[in-house]
């Protein structure tokens, strides 16, 4: 209890609590309540459930939902979700039946989300970008009864749809419907717009990251189980200290301007949403949605539309992975200083490792076009844990060497443990670096007890999760990530960190993207090798390269023993580097040769 009171009254808990209510609008709250009140008849849990369409139809005509030309209010929100609960729950769905979504973004993924809440389905969201076998596993793994699904992928749907048994309806959003499947529209058009019974819950389900093999299906309690009496539903941790977890992780929206953000014509958050809505860290931009924000998903990402849809929507809030920064920073410097992007107040970014370079770059680039406060704000965090740093610019403005962090320990607890002498590492030594949040608590991967298992390290006897990452904690509380120890290379002995090299190469004028993977040797055993992806137009030598690491402060094993060039590294679209592609090339010519 003591440690709850301590985190409850703390400027950030309460910073955030009164940014959430100043977010929401007292009066839109109060109103809100008792038109819930109203519809649930008083009943606790009918309230509960009355509440998001009650606060959807208190906004209005506020708008809720723009994407390409298309536009939705609230109360045009509203109606649609309540008909497409309606329709679902006609198909004879039951809470707890799964829905999954693989849609572009767009407004249906938005309308998907409320209803499946409302109802109590748990959404498993889908990476489009997938094999057709990887997505088979996928499907296979949290078995929906339901896929809703974009007509674009409509035909590789149909080449698994015999695989598929336990999938009983497919959905389809857009014209080009297949026989046997139901149009999107007319599922909508065909019901009422009211609340069938069901149950509330958090529909989004994501899946890991996938960058090492086939995603796993992620799996969080119902938040009641996570709090209810039963230790076993939150890994031993008391009642209080999952509370004090879940509080530290809602306070966390205290840095990023919560409440504070107002657009002079709707007055609200304006979220611009650039990456792919399937991914669990592009949620940290729907989250403003939720209190009354108008979410803009961008169809496509490209960095010029970015910065025009900034000016155009008058965005105030978006998440980006690093990737879609340095593109924007790849821009020609006419197109880079194109457009106002004024109205800009916090640059979310995560999800792969972000230079310090290029945090600084794009401060400065909108500075340049109106800003008139650094907007770039990061966090460290994953599909398993939510957030658990925050990197603010009031952090680094008086203290610039933080820009080489991803922030401080924030939102849930975060130590570095010394595998070598089994304690925690004192500030500043490297170690692994493990994590506990409300949602390590209660996660687990489905039909995957032993990953599950495995992902987490007891230390004294509490569970921590273990993301397989180096790091080390200054003694302000600020996280550094050195590497992946799965990406670790070991070099004559030597423990070698692909990010540093990495962060310095991105350095060089004419390099876009870079990725530092591991190769064979027969004297050292593993080199390091960089891959590169230079600006369009430009050309360098490899000798250039190595002659710039070194310049830049790199020795020894950290030089890269051969530097390659590609038009493009393999990336996904929420940013994360695919290395086991770059590297399969190099070890399966060591194969042949040996």
């Amino acid at each position: 209890m003591g440690k709850l009171l301590k985190v409850l009254f703390t400027r950030q808990s309460l910073g955030a609590l009164w940014g959430m209510l100043n977010q929401l609008g007292i009066l839109v709250l109060i109103r809100t309540i008792s038109r819930a009140i109203v519809a649930g008849r008083g009943r606790p849990k009918r309230v509960g459930r009355a509440f998001l369409p009650s606060f959807w139809s208190v906004l209005g005509d506020r708008e809720a939902l723009v994407c390409d030309e298309k536009s939705l209010t609230f109360n045009q929100y509203n109606d649609r979700v309540l008909r497409l609960a309606s329709g679902l729950h006609a198909l004879g769905l039951q809470p707890g039946d799964k829905v999954a979504e693989m849609l572009h973004n767009g407004t249906e993924w938005f309308e998907m989300t409320g209803a499946a809440s409302l109802m109590g389905y748990p959404m498993p969201m889908l990476n489009w970008h997938l094999s057709k076998e990887e997505l088979f596993a996928c499907l296979d793994l949290s078995s929906p009864r339901v896929l809703v699904l974009d007509s674009d992928f409509a035909s590789v749907i149909q080449e698994l749809r015999e695989r598929l048994s336990h999938i009983e309806f497919f959905v389809v959003v857009g014209q080009d419907v297949p026989e046997g499947m139901i149009k999107y529209e007319q599922l909508l058009s065909e019901a009422e717009p009211v609340l069938p019974p069901g149950n509330m819950t958090l529909a989004p389900s994501p899946y890991s990251g996938g960058t090492t093999g086939t995603p796993k299906y992620l799996n969080y309690y119902e938040l009641d189980q996570v709090l209810s009496g039963d230790k076993s539903k939150r890994k031993g941790a008391s009642i209080f200290d999952a509370m004090a977890l879940g509080l530290m992780q809602m306070g966390a929206f205290y840095w990023y301007k919560m409440g504070k953000l107002h657009d002079a014509q709707s007055h609200n958050i304006r979220s611009l949403i650039p990456g792919p809505l399937y991914h669990a860290g592009v949620q940290v931009a729907v989250i403003p949605f939720f209190t009354g924000g108008t979410a803009i998903p961008m169809h496509r990402f490209t960095a010029e539309l970015f910065l025009e849809t900034i000016e155009k929507e008058r965005a105030n809030w978006t998440f980006v992975a690093p990737t879609m920064l340095e593109r924007v920073l790849g821009l020609p410097e006419e197109v880079q200083h194109r457009y106002n992007l004024s109205s800009m107040r916090v640059i979310i970014c995560a999800a792969a490792p972000c230079a310090p370079e290029v945090k600084r770059r794009i401060n400065a680039l909108f500075r340049a076009q109106g800003c008139r406060w650094d907007v770039f704000h990061e966090y460290y965090g994953a599909s398993e844990t939510g957030l658990v740093t925050v990197l603010a610019p009031e952090d680094y403005q008086d203290h610039p060497e933080r820009y080489n962090s991803v922030g401080k320990v924030r939102a849930g607890e975060c130590r570095v443990y010394d595998s070598d002498s089994g304690t925690w590492a004192p500030p500043g030594k490297s170690g692994k670096v493990l994590c506990r949040t409300l949602m390590t608590l209660g996660m687990r991967y489905i039909n995957a007890d032993d990953k599950t298992t495995k992902a987490y390290r007891n230390v004294n006897g509490v569970p921590w999760y273990d993301d397989g990452l180096i790091g080390y904690l200054d003694e302000d509380g600020f996280l550094y990530l050195t590497s992946r120890e799965k990406e670790m290379i070991i070099c004559g002995g030597v423990n070698i960190y692909p990010n540093e090299i990495e962060e310095v190469i991105k350095r060089h004028p004419s390099v876009v993207d870079a990725a530092v993977v591991r190769g064979p040797d027969k004297d050292l055993g593993e080199i390091p090798i960089a891959v590169v992806q230079l600006t369009e137009g430009k050309q360098v030598e490899s000798e250039e390269i190595i002659s710039f690491v070194r310049e830049n402060g790199l020795y020894g094993f950290k030089i890269p023993r051969l530097v390659d060039f590609v038009d493009e590294l393999p990336r996904q679209l929420a940013g994360k580097l695919i290395k086991r592609e770059i590297e399969q090339r190099y070890w399966q010519n060591e194969e042949q040769h040996g």
